[in-house]
């Protein structure tokens, strides 16, 4: 994986991000395990940066990012 500052915060991130639009359960149904399943994928493949929204789900994508390991 590939990583980038982030502006001058002094943080790297990936160069690619996980869009969690699909986590938020807006568009079908996720189940917990298999959102918690994608989401620790991307961890260990080294994703770092997470595409959000508070309307991803009212707030559910990020709950879940939350919790990751």
């Amino acid at each position: 994986m590939e990583y980038r500052d982030l502006g001058s915060t002094g943080m790297r991130v990936s160069e690619i991000s996980l869009g969690t639009w699909a986590v938020g359960a807006n568009w079908g149904s996720v189940s917990e395990e298999e959102a918690y399943a994608t989401l620790n994928r991307a961890v260990d493949l080294g994703v770092s940066f997470f595409d959000t929204a508070d309307v991803y789900g009212d707030g559910r994508s990020e709950r879940l990012i939350g919790n990751i390991s």
